[in-house]
């Protein structure tokens, strides 16, 4: 049920058609947890708090560095050598404190995956490694939850919906993981803070439609080169 606040903070959308009252109630009730609280997952943890999705759970068991600071926009200096799930946590109940925040300050292994998953109604992939992709894939297949996938490198992202109502998932598009020899080191590899701005906050958007029943990707990949703003949409 919504109270006075919410139909105070929650305004706007609850004025799109699309959303009213109904979608602003399943975005309250919805369960969402992001794997990683880095460059993507820091505008995905933002917008879905402002947007009132009513738990989210946040994955990540990383410390703050200076380098990060200039794509986590979460974090500051006051928060170098912190751990990020649990920082991240109190940061956003300044954001919106009537969200419940489950930090997980712990690695996604084969031993806990399945538990932390189950818990949540969507999950979304904000990692950095491949490792943890295909894990976090097969166990959303396993457990029938859907999964909002991101990637940046350099000034080009990539995102995806997988697993939703019946769609392919990451194997379908990428059978294997690469080869470890194959895969840009991410340390190697510069980034301007930007991009995981813009494909994280498409990640979230994407989200928000899967959590009100709205039309979202489908069996496909965007391509967004933002160096040239090229926009490619691939079918698989």
């Amino acid at each position: 049920m919504l109270s006075i606040q919410d139909y105070l903070r929650y305004t706007k959308p609850m004025l799109l058609p699309e959303i009213g009252n109904e979608g602003q109630k399943k975005i309250k009730n919805a369960k969402v947890l992001v794997v990683g609280a880095g460059g993507l997952g820091c505008p995905i943890l933002q917008y879905l708090t402002t947007s009132g999705v009513g738990t989210i759970g946040i994955v990540d068991f990383d410390i703050v560095e200076l380098s990060n600071l200039h794509r986590q926009v979460l974090y500051n200096e006051n928060h170098i050598e912190l751990p990020k799930a649990t920082t991240t946590s109190e940061i956003l109940k300044n954001l919106n404190p009537a969200v419940n925040y489950i930090p997980f300050e712990e690695k996604i292994t084969t031993a806990n995956c399945e538990s932390i998953l189950s818990q949540f109604d969507v999950i979304v992939d904000g990692c950095d490694n491949f490792a943890t992709r295909y894990l976090v894939n097969d166990t959303c297949l396993k457990l029938g939850k859907p999964l909002i996938y991101g990637s940046i490198l350099k000034f080009e992202g990539q995102i995806a919906v997988f697993n939703n109502k019946g769609s392919k998932n990451l194997r379908d598009l990428f059978p294997e993981p690469p080869n470890p020899e194959d895969v840009p080191n991410c340390s190697l590899n510069g980034v301007l803070g930007t991009l995981p701005g813009i494909i994280g906050t498409m990640m979230a958007h994407e989200t928000l439609k899967i959590i009100t029943d709205l039309p979202c990707l489908t069996n496909e990949l965007i391509i967004f080169n933002t160096l040239e703003w090229s926009f490619i949409k691939l079918k698989f």
